[in-house]
């Protein structure tokens, strides 16, 4: 069994959006043809283009890292590991309320095909919610964390987001915003201490934003509990503007234990809408990702620095 955890600096650009993509960036519903599909992976390739760009420029190669599906994304993904660039590919299905397997039963032929870096799962998972849910998710969870461990390269990426329960919003008069604040925090402390108890073992936990300095330090301490010590946590940009994921940036980025970021829609998605509208050109679209994506590179290390100084 390969040792727990993973501490570099870790930056992520995460394209590895897909119902978003194909319903929200194109508009379209059903099944894909061929040339729609094509549509879509080279809009990815836009992206692509964009992280290497930016490596050329400010970003070094060894914290680097993108995170994309195989669905969209194989291609990118062989480009990737010629490069040897750090990659990330997820394992679940796209868009589902529970976590399952995106190729199910062949789960490990997909990981083994494309040998990313990281094999990462979407998972909601809220303690107060449905019992028999949670349960069902975090044994096929487990069967997953077990593989990666025991017979595969690939490390364990864990994206936690925490859904309020109706009982839970009442609480906050139904403002989502306060419960981010004073609900949250501890339900994501609450369901990795659950989850690491059912046998789910993540290297990295990848986590929404965060307001406060203490809540990131809890997040951390759970992460890292009983020998867990070198467990990262990065914090992700939930597609919020800017100024909002700066803010988190900040705050995590000052916490011993946060290691980075991956922060997608919020450094892609307008430069594709006006790419795709004919706004601008492809080279600029490239030209703004690596842009967005250096600046947050920029503000997690510039606090990091100001920090440990």
């Amino acid at each position: 069994m390969k040792t727990l955890g993973y501490e570099r600096p870790l930056y992520i650009l995460p394209f590895d959006h897909r119902g978003s993509f194909q319903t929200k960036l194109f508009g379209w519903t059903g099944t894909l043809t061929a040339d729609q599909t094509a549509q879509i992976a080279a809009s990815k390739e836009v992206i692509y283009d964009a992280f290497k760009e930016a490596l050329r420029d400010e970003v070094p190669d060894f914290r680097a890292a993108i995170l994309v599906d195989e669905q969209f994304g194989a291609a990118i993904l062989r480009d990737a590991w010629k490069h040897s660039f750090t990659t990330a590919c997820p394992a679940e299905k796209s868009g589902q309320a529970e976590f399952d397997f995106e190729y199910g039963e062949d789960f490990a032929a997909h990981i083994e095909a494309f040998r990313p870096s990281f094999s990462k799962v979407l998972v909601r998972y809220n303690v107060e919610g449905d019992k028999a849910l949670n349960k069902r998710q975090a044994e096929r969870l487990k069967r997953l964390s077990d593989y990666l461990h025991d017979k595969s390269s690939s490390l364990f990426m864990f994206e936690l987001l925490v859904p309020p329960e109706k009982a839970q919003l009442a609480l906050v008069d139904g403002d989502k915003k306060a419960y981010d604040v004073a609900l949250r925090p501890g339900l994501m402390a609450a369901a990795i201490h659950e989850l690491q108890n059912a046998g789910v073992e993540p290297d990295v936990w990848k986590i929404e934003g965060l307001d406060k300095r203490k809540d990131c330090e809890m997040i951390v301490r759970e992460a890292r509990r009983n020998g867990r010590e070198n467990v990262g946590c990065i914090i992700l940009g939930r597609g919020e503007d800017d100024q909002k994921v700066h803010e988190w940036l900040a705050t995590a980025s000052g916490v011993p234990g946060f290691i980075g970021f991956a922060v997608g829609r919020t450094s892609f998605w307008d430069p594709l809408v006006d790419w795709r509208g004919k706004k601008i050109t492809r080279e600029a679209a490239v030209a703004e990702i690596a842009r967005r994506y250096q600046e947050f590179v920029e503000i997690f290390e510039t606090q990091n620095k100001t920090v440990h100084a």
